[in-house]
């Protein structure tokens, strides 16, 4: 465990020592801030909720989620450090789930700094807050899913624009593949058990139910697994890259 913080720490202060960590934090907020009061108009609903808030919440990490995590391998590669960081005598999956976490942790910060809405929305009603803090617990698991899926992709090629991109096109796959008008059309074209079966790795039914209130062991363990696949994955790749 104490390797595991040690990298952590590392990758968690090279964030921060560069402007690119705040230059994130600062779109972060303002788009979240965007989709909450004008796009998901807020003030016109006068109701005491933030389902306007996190309904964008799939759609805003599909691009910011895969540009924090894309340096995660990439980087390491591209300048040459993976074979030192791979002779340290640590555990490969020390290495995954240190960078991993570092990464995890930034963008539970960047969450945590969306209370002023929370506040707000208080300040103007009385809204059901155990629901509001179901849908965080929601939004921190689907961060921590296109995470390490971006830490796979970030392992498998040293280009960061590629991992970016691949990231992007499997987390989109993972929202519209249970998404309502997605899959009415993909109905007209295949077998509904086909498409049951594909809408059963949609990220959407769980994040819903979180958004309703509901903390279901069934989601959790969806998104688990969800995190644990793509970080299996990751020390795949790199035990190849190793050999």
């Amino acid at each position: 465990m104490k390797s595991i913080w040690t990298i952590t720490k590392r990758e968690l202060g090279g964030y921060f020592n560069s402007p690119v960590a705040y230059v994130f934090l600062v779109i972060f907020l303002l788009m979240t801030a965007a989709f909450t009061f004008l796009i998901g108009q807020f003030m016109d609903r006068n109701q005491a909720t933030l389902q306007p808030f996190f309904m964008w919440h799939p759609w805003i990490y599909l691009f910011l989620v895969p540009a924090v995590g894309m340096r995660l391998w990439s980087e390491e590669r591209r300048q040459g450090t993976m074979e030192l960081l791979l002779t340290l005598p640590i555990s490969l999956w020390h290495c995954i789930i240190g960078k991993f976490l570092a990464s995890w942790i930034f963008l539970t910060l960047a969450l945590v700094m969306t209370f002023p809405i929370w506040i707000t929305v208080n300040y103007l009603g009385d809204p059901d807050n155990s629901v509001i803090v179901a849908s965080y617990i929601g939004s921190f698991f689907l961060a921590g899913a296109y995470l390490s899926i971006t830490s796979m992709t970030s392992a498998f090629t040293r280009n960061q624009v590629i991992s970016f991109i691949l990231s992007v096109v499997i987390c989109l796959f993972l929202v519209l593949c249970g998404w309502p008008p997605v899959t009415d059309v993909v109905e007209t074209l295949a077998p509904r058990s086909v498409v049951e079966f594909v809408a059963a790795f949609s990220v959407m039914p769980g994040i819903e139910q979180f958004n309703n209130g509901q903390i279901d062991s069934r989601a959790v363990i969806y998104f688990l697994s969800v995190i644990g696949f793509p970080l299996f994955a990751t020390n795949v790749i790199i035990r190849g890259l190793r050999a």
